[in-house]
């Protein structure tokens, strides 16, 4: 954790995943957008005590630093325990469910820390940084670098994760940040042209949707800044 997501786990971050309810779900877009900020789920579990295991076991990677071998001893005693029948292979599930809860729990954190009043007076604008993928998203190279206002309406959409796997990052930086790297402040943000796609058509929860090129459907929010309410346009 401290390696791959540039921190050791924080109090923000942990009281981010510890807000939030436990919701049984059959598909992983029964929930959408900022719905995530308020609910774990984990798409198939529909058991409450199955979900509590997996609950702890997420909880246990965020606050302890939990490796993502260590997470997957404990998921294999959790399925055995409970019986549990998913879908997708073992290797592959355990890791999108580790790595989505860690890296949007750590980047809605981070936005909560971005909240603070004095310190968006001292740095005022956010820097897009791509991740440093051996397989990278065209456009998350493209938006490498980009330096605009906190408030503006882009990063309500292109705020970090944009994607499954997606490592990209969001930081604030100051004019002088942005002297020292040699880059500019953006006059308008780079163009958002949206296309319209069907997710989870063999669940039971299709949906038709518009996402941004570049982005995953359902990764189009700012974590931890979202809720039922804002959801509404999807």
């Amino acid at each position: 954790m401290a390696t791959k997501y540039g921190s050791l786990p924080f109090a923000q971050q942990i009281e981010f995943f510890r807000q939030k309810i436990t919701m049984p779900t059959q598909s992983w877009t029964d929930l959408w957008h900022g719905m995530h900020d308020r609910a774990f789920v984990v798409a198939g579990a529909m058991r409450d005590d199955l979900l509590a295991d997996l609950r702890s076991a997420v909880d246990k990677a965020i606050s302890k630093g939990t490796t993502l071998a260590e997470f997957r001893k404990d998921f294999d005693a959790l399925v055995e325990r409970h019986g549990w029948t998913y879908n997708g292979g073992r290797n592959w599930r355990t890791r999108v469910i580790y790595d989505t809860n860690l890296r949007q729990s750590y980047n809605a954190g981070r936005e909560a820390q971005m909240m603070d009043p004095e310190l968006r007076k001292a740095r005022p604008y956010g820097l897009y940084k791509h991740g440093g993928s051996l397989s990278p998203r065209q456009e998350h190279l493209a938006w490498d670098g980009t330096v605009l206002p906190l408030d503006d309406p882009w990063w309500q959409t292109h705020t970090p994760s944009n994607g499954w796997g997606c490592h990209c990052l969001k930081f604030m930086v100051s004019d002088r940040d942005v002297e020292r790297m040699g880059l500019r402040v953006a006059t308008e943000a780079p163009p958002m042209n949206y296309h319209e796609v069907t997710v989870g058509q063999r669940g039971p929860t299709p949906r038709t949707v518009m996402v941004p090129e570049g982005i995953d459907p359902g990764f189009a929010y700012n974590p931890g800044t979202s809720g039922w309410a804002a959801v509404g346009n999807n």
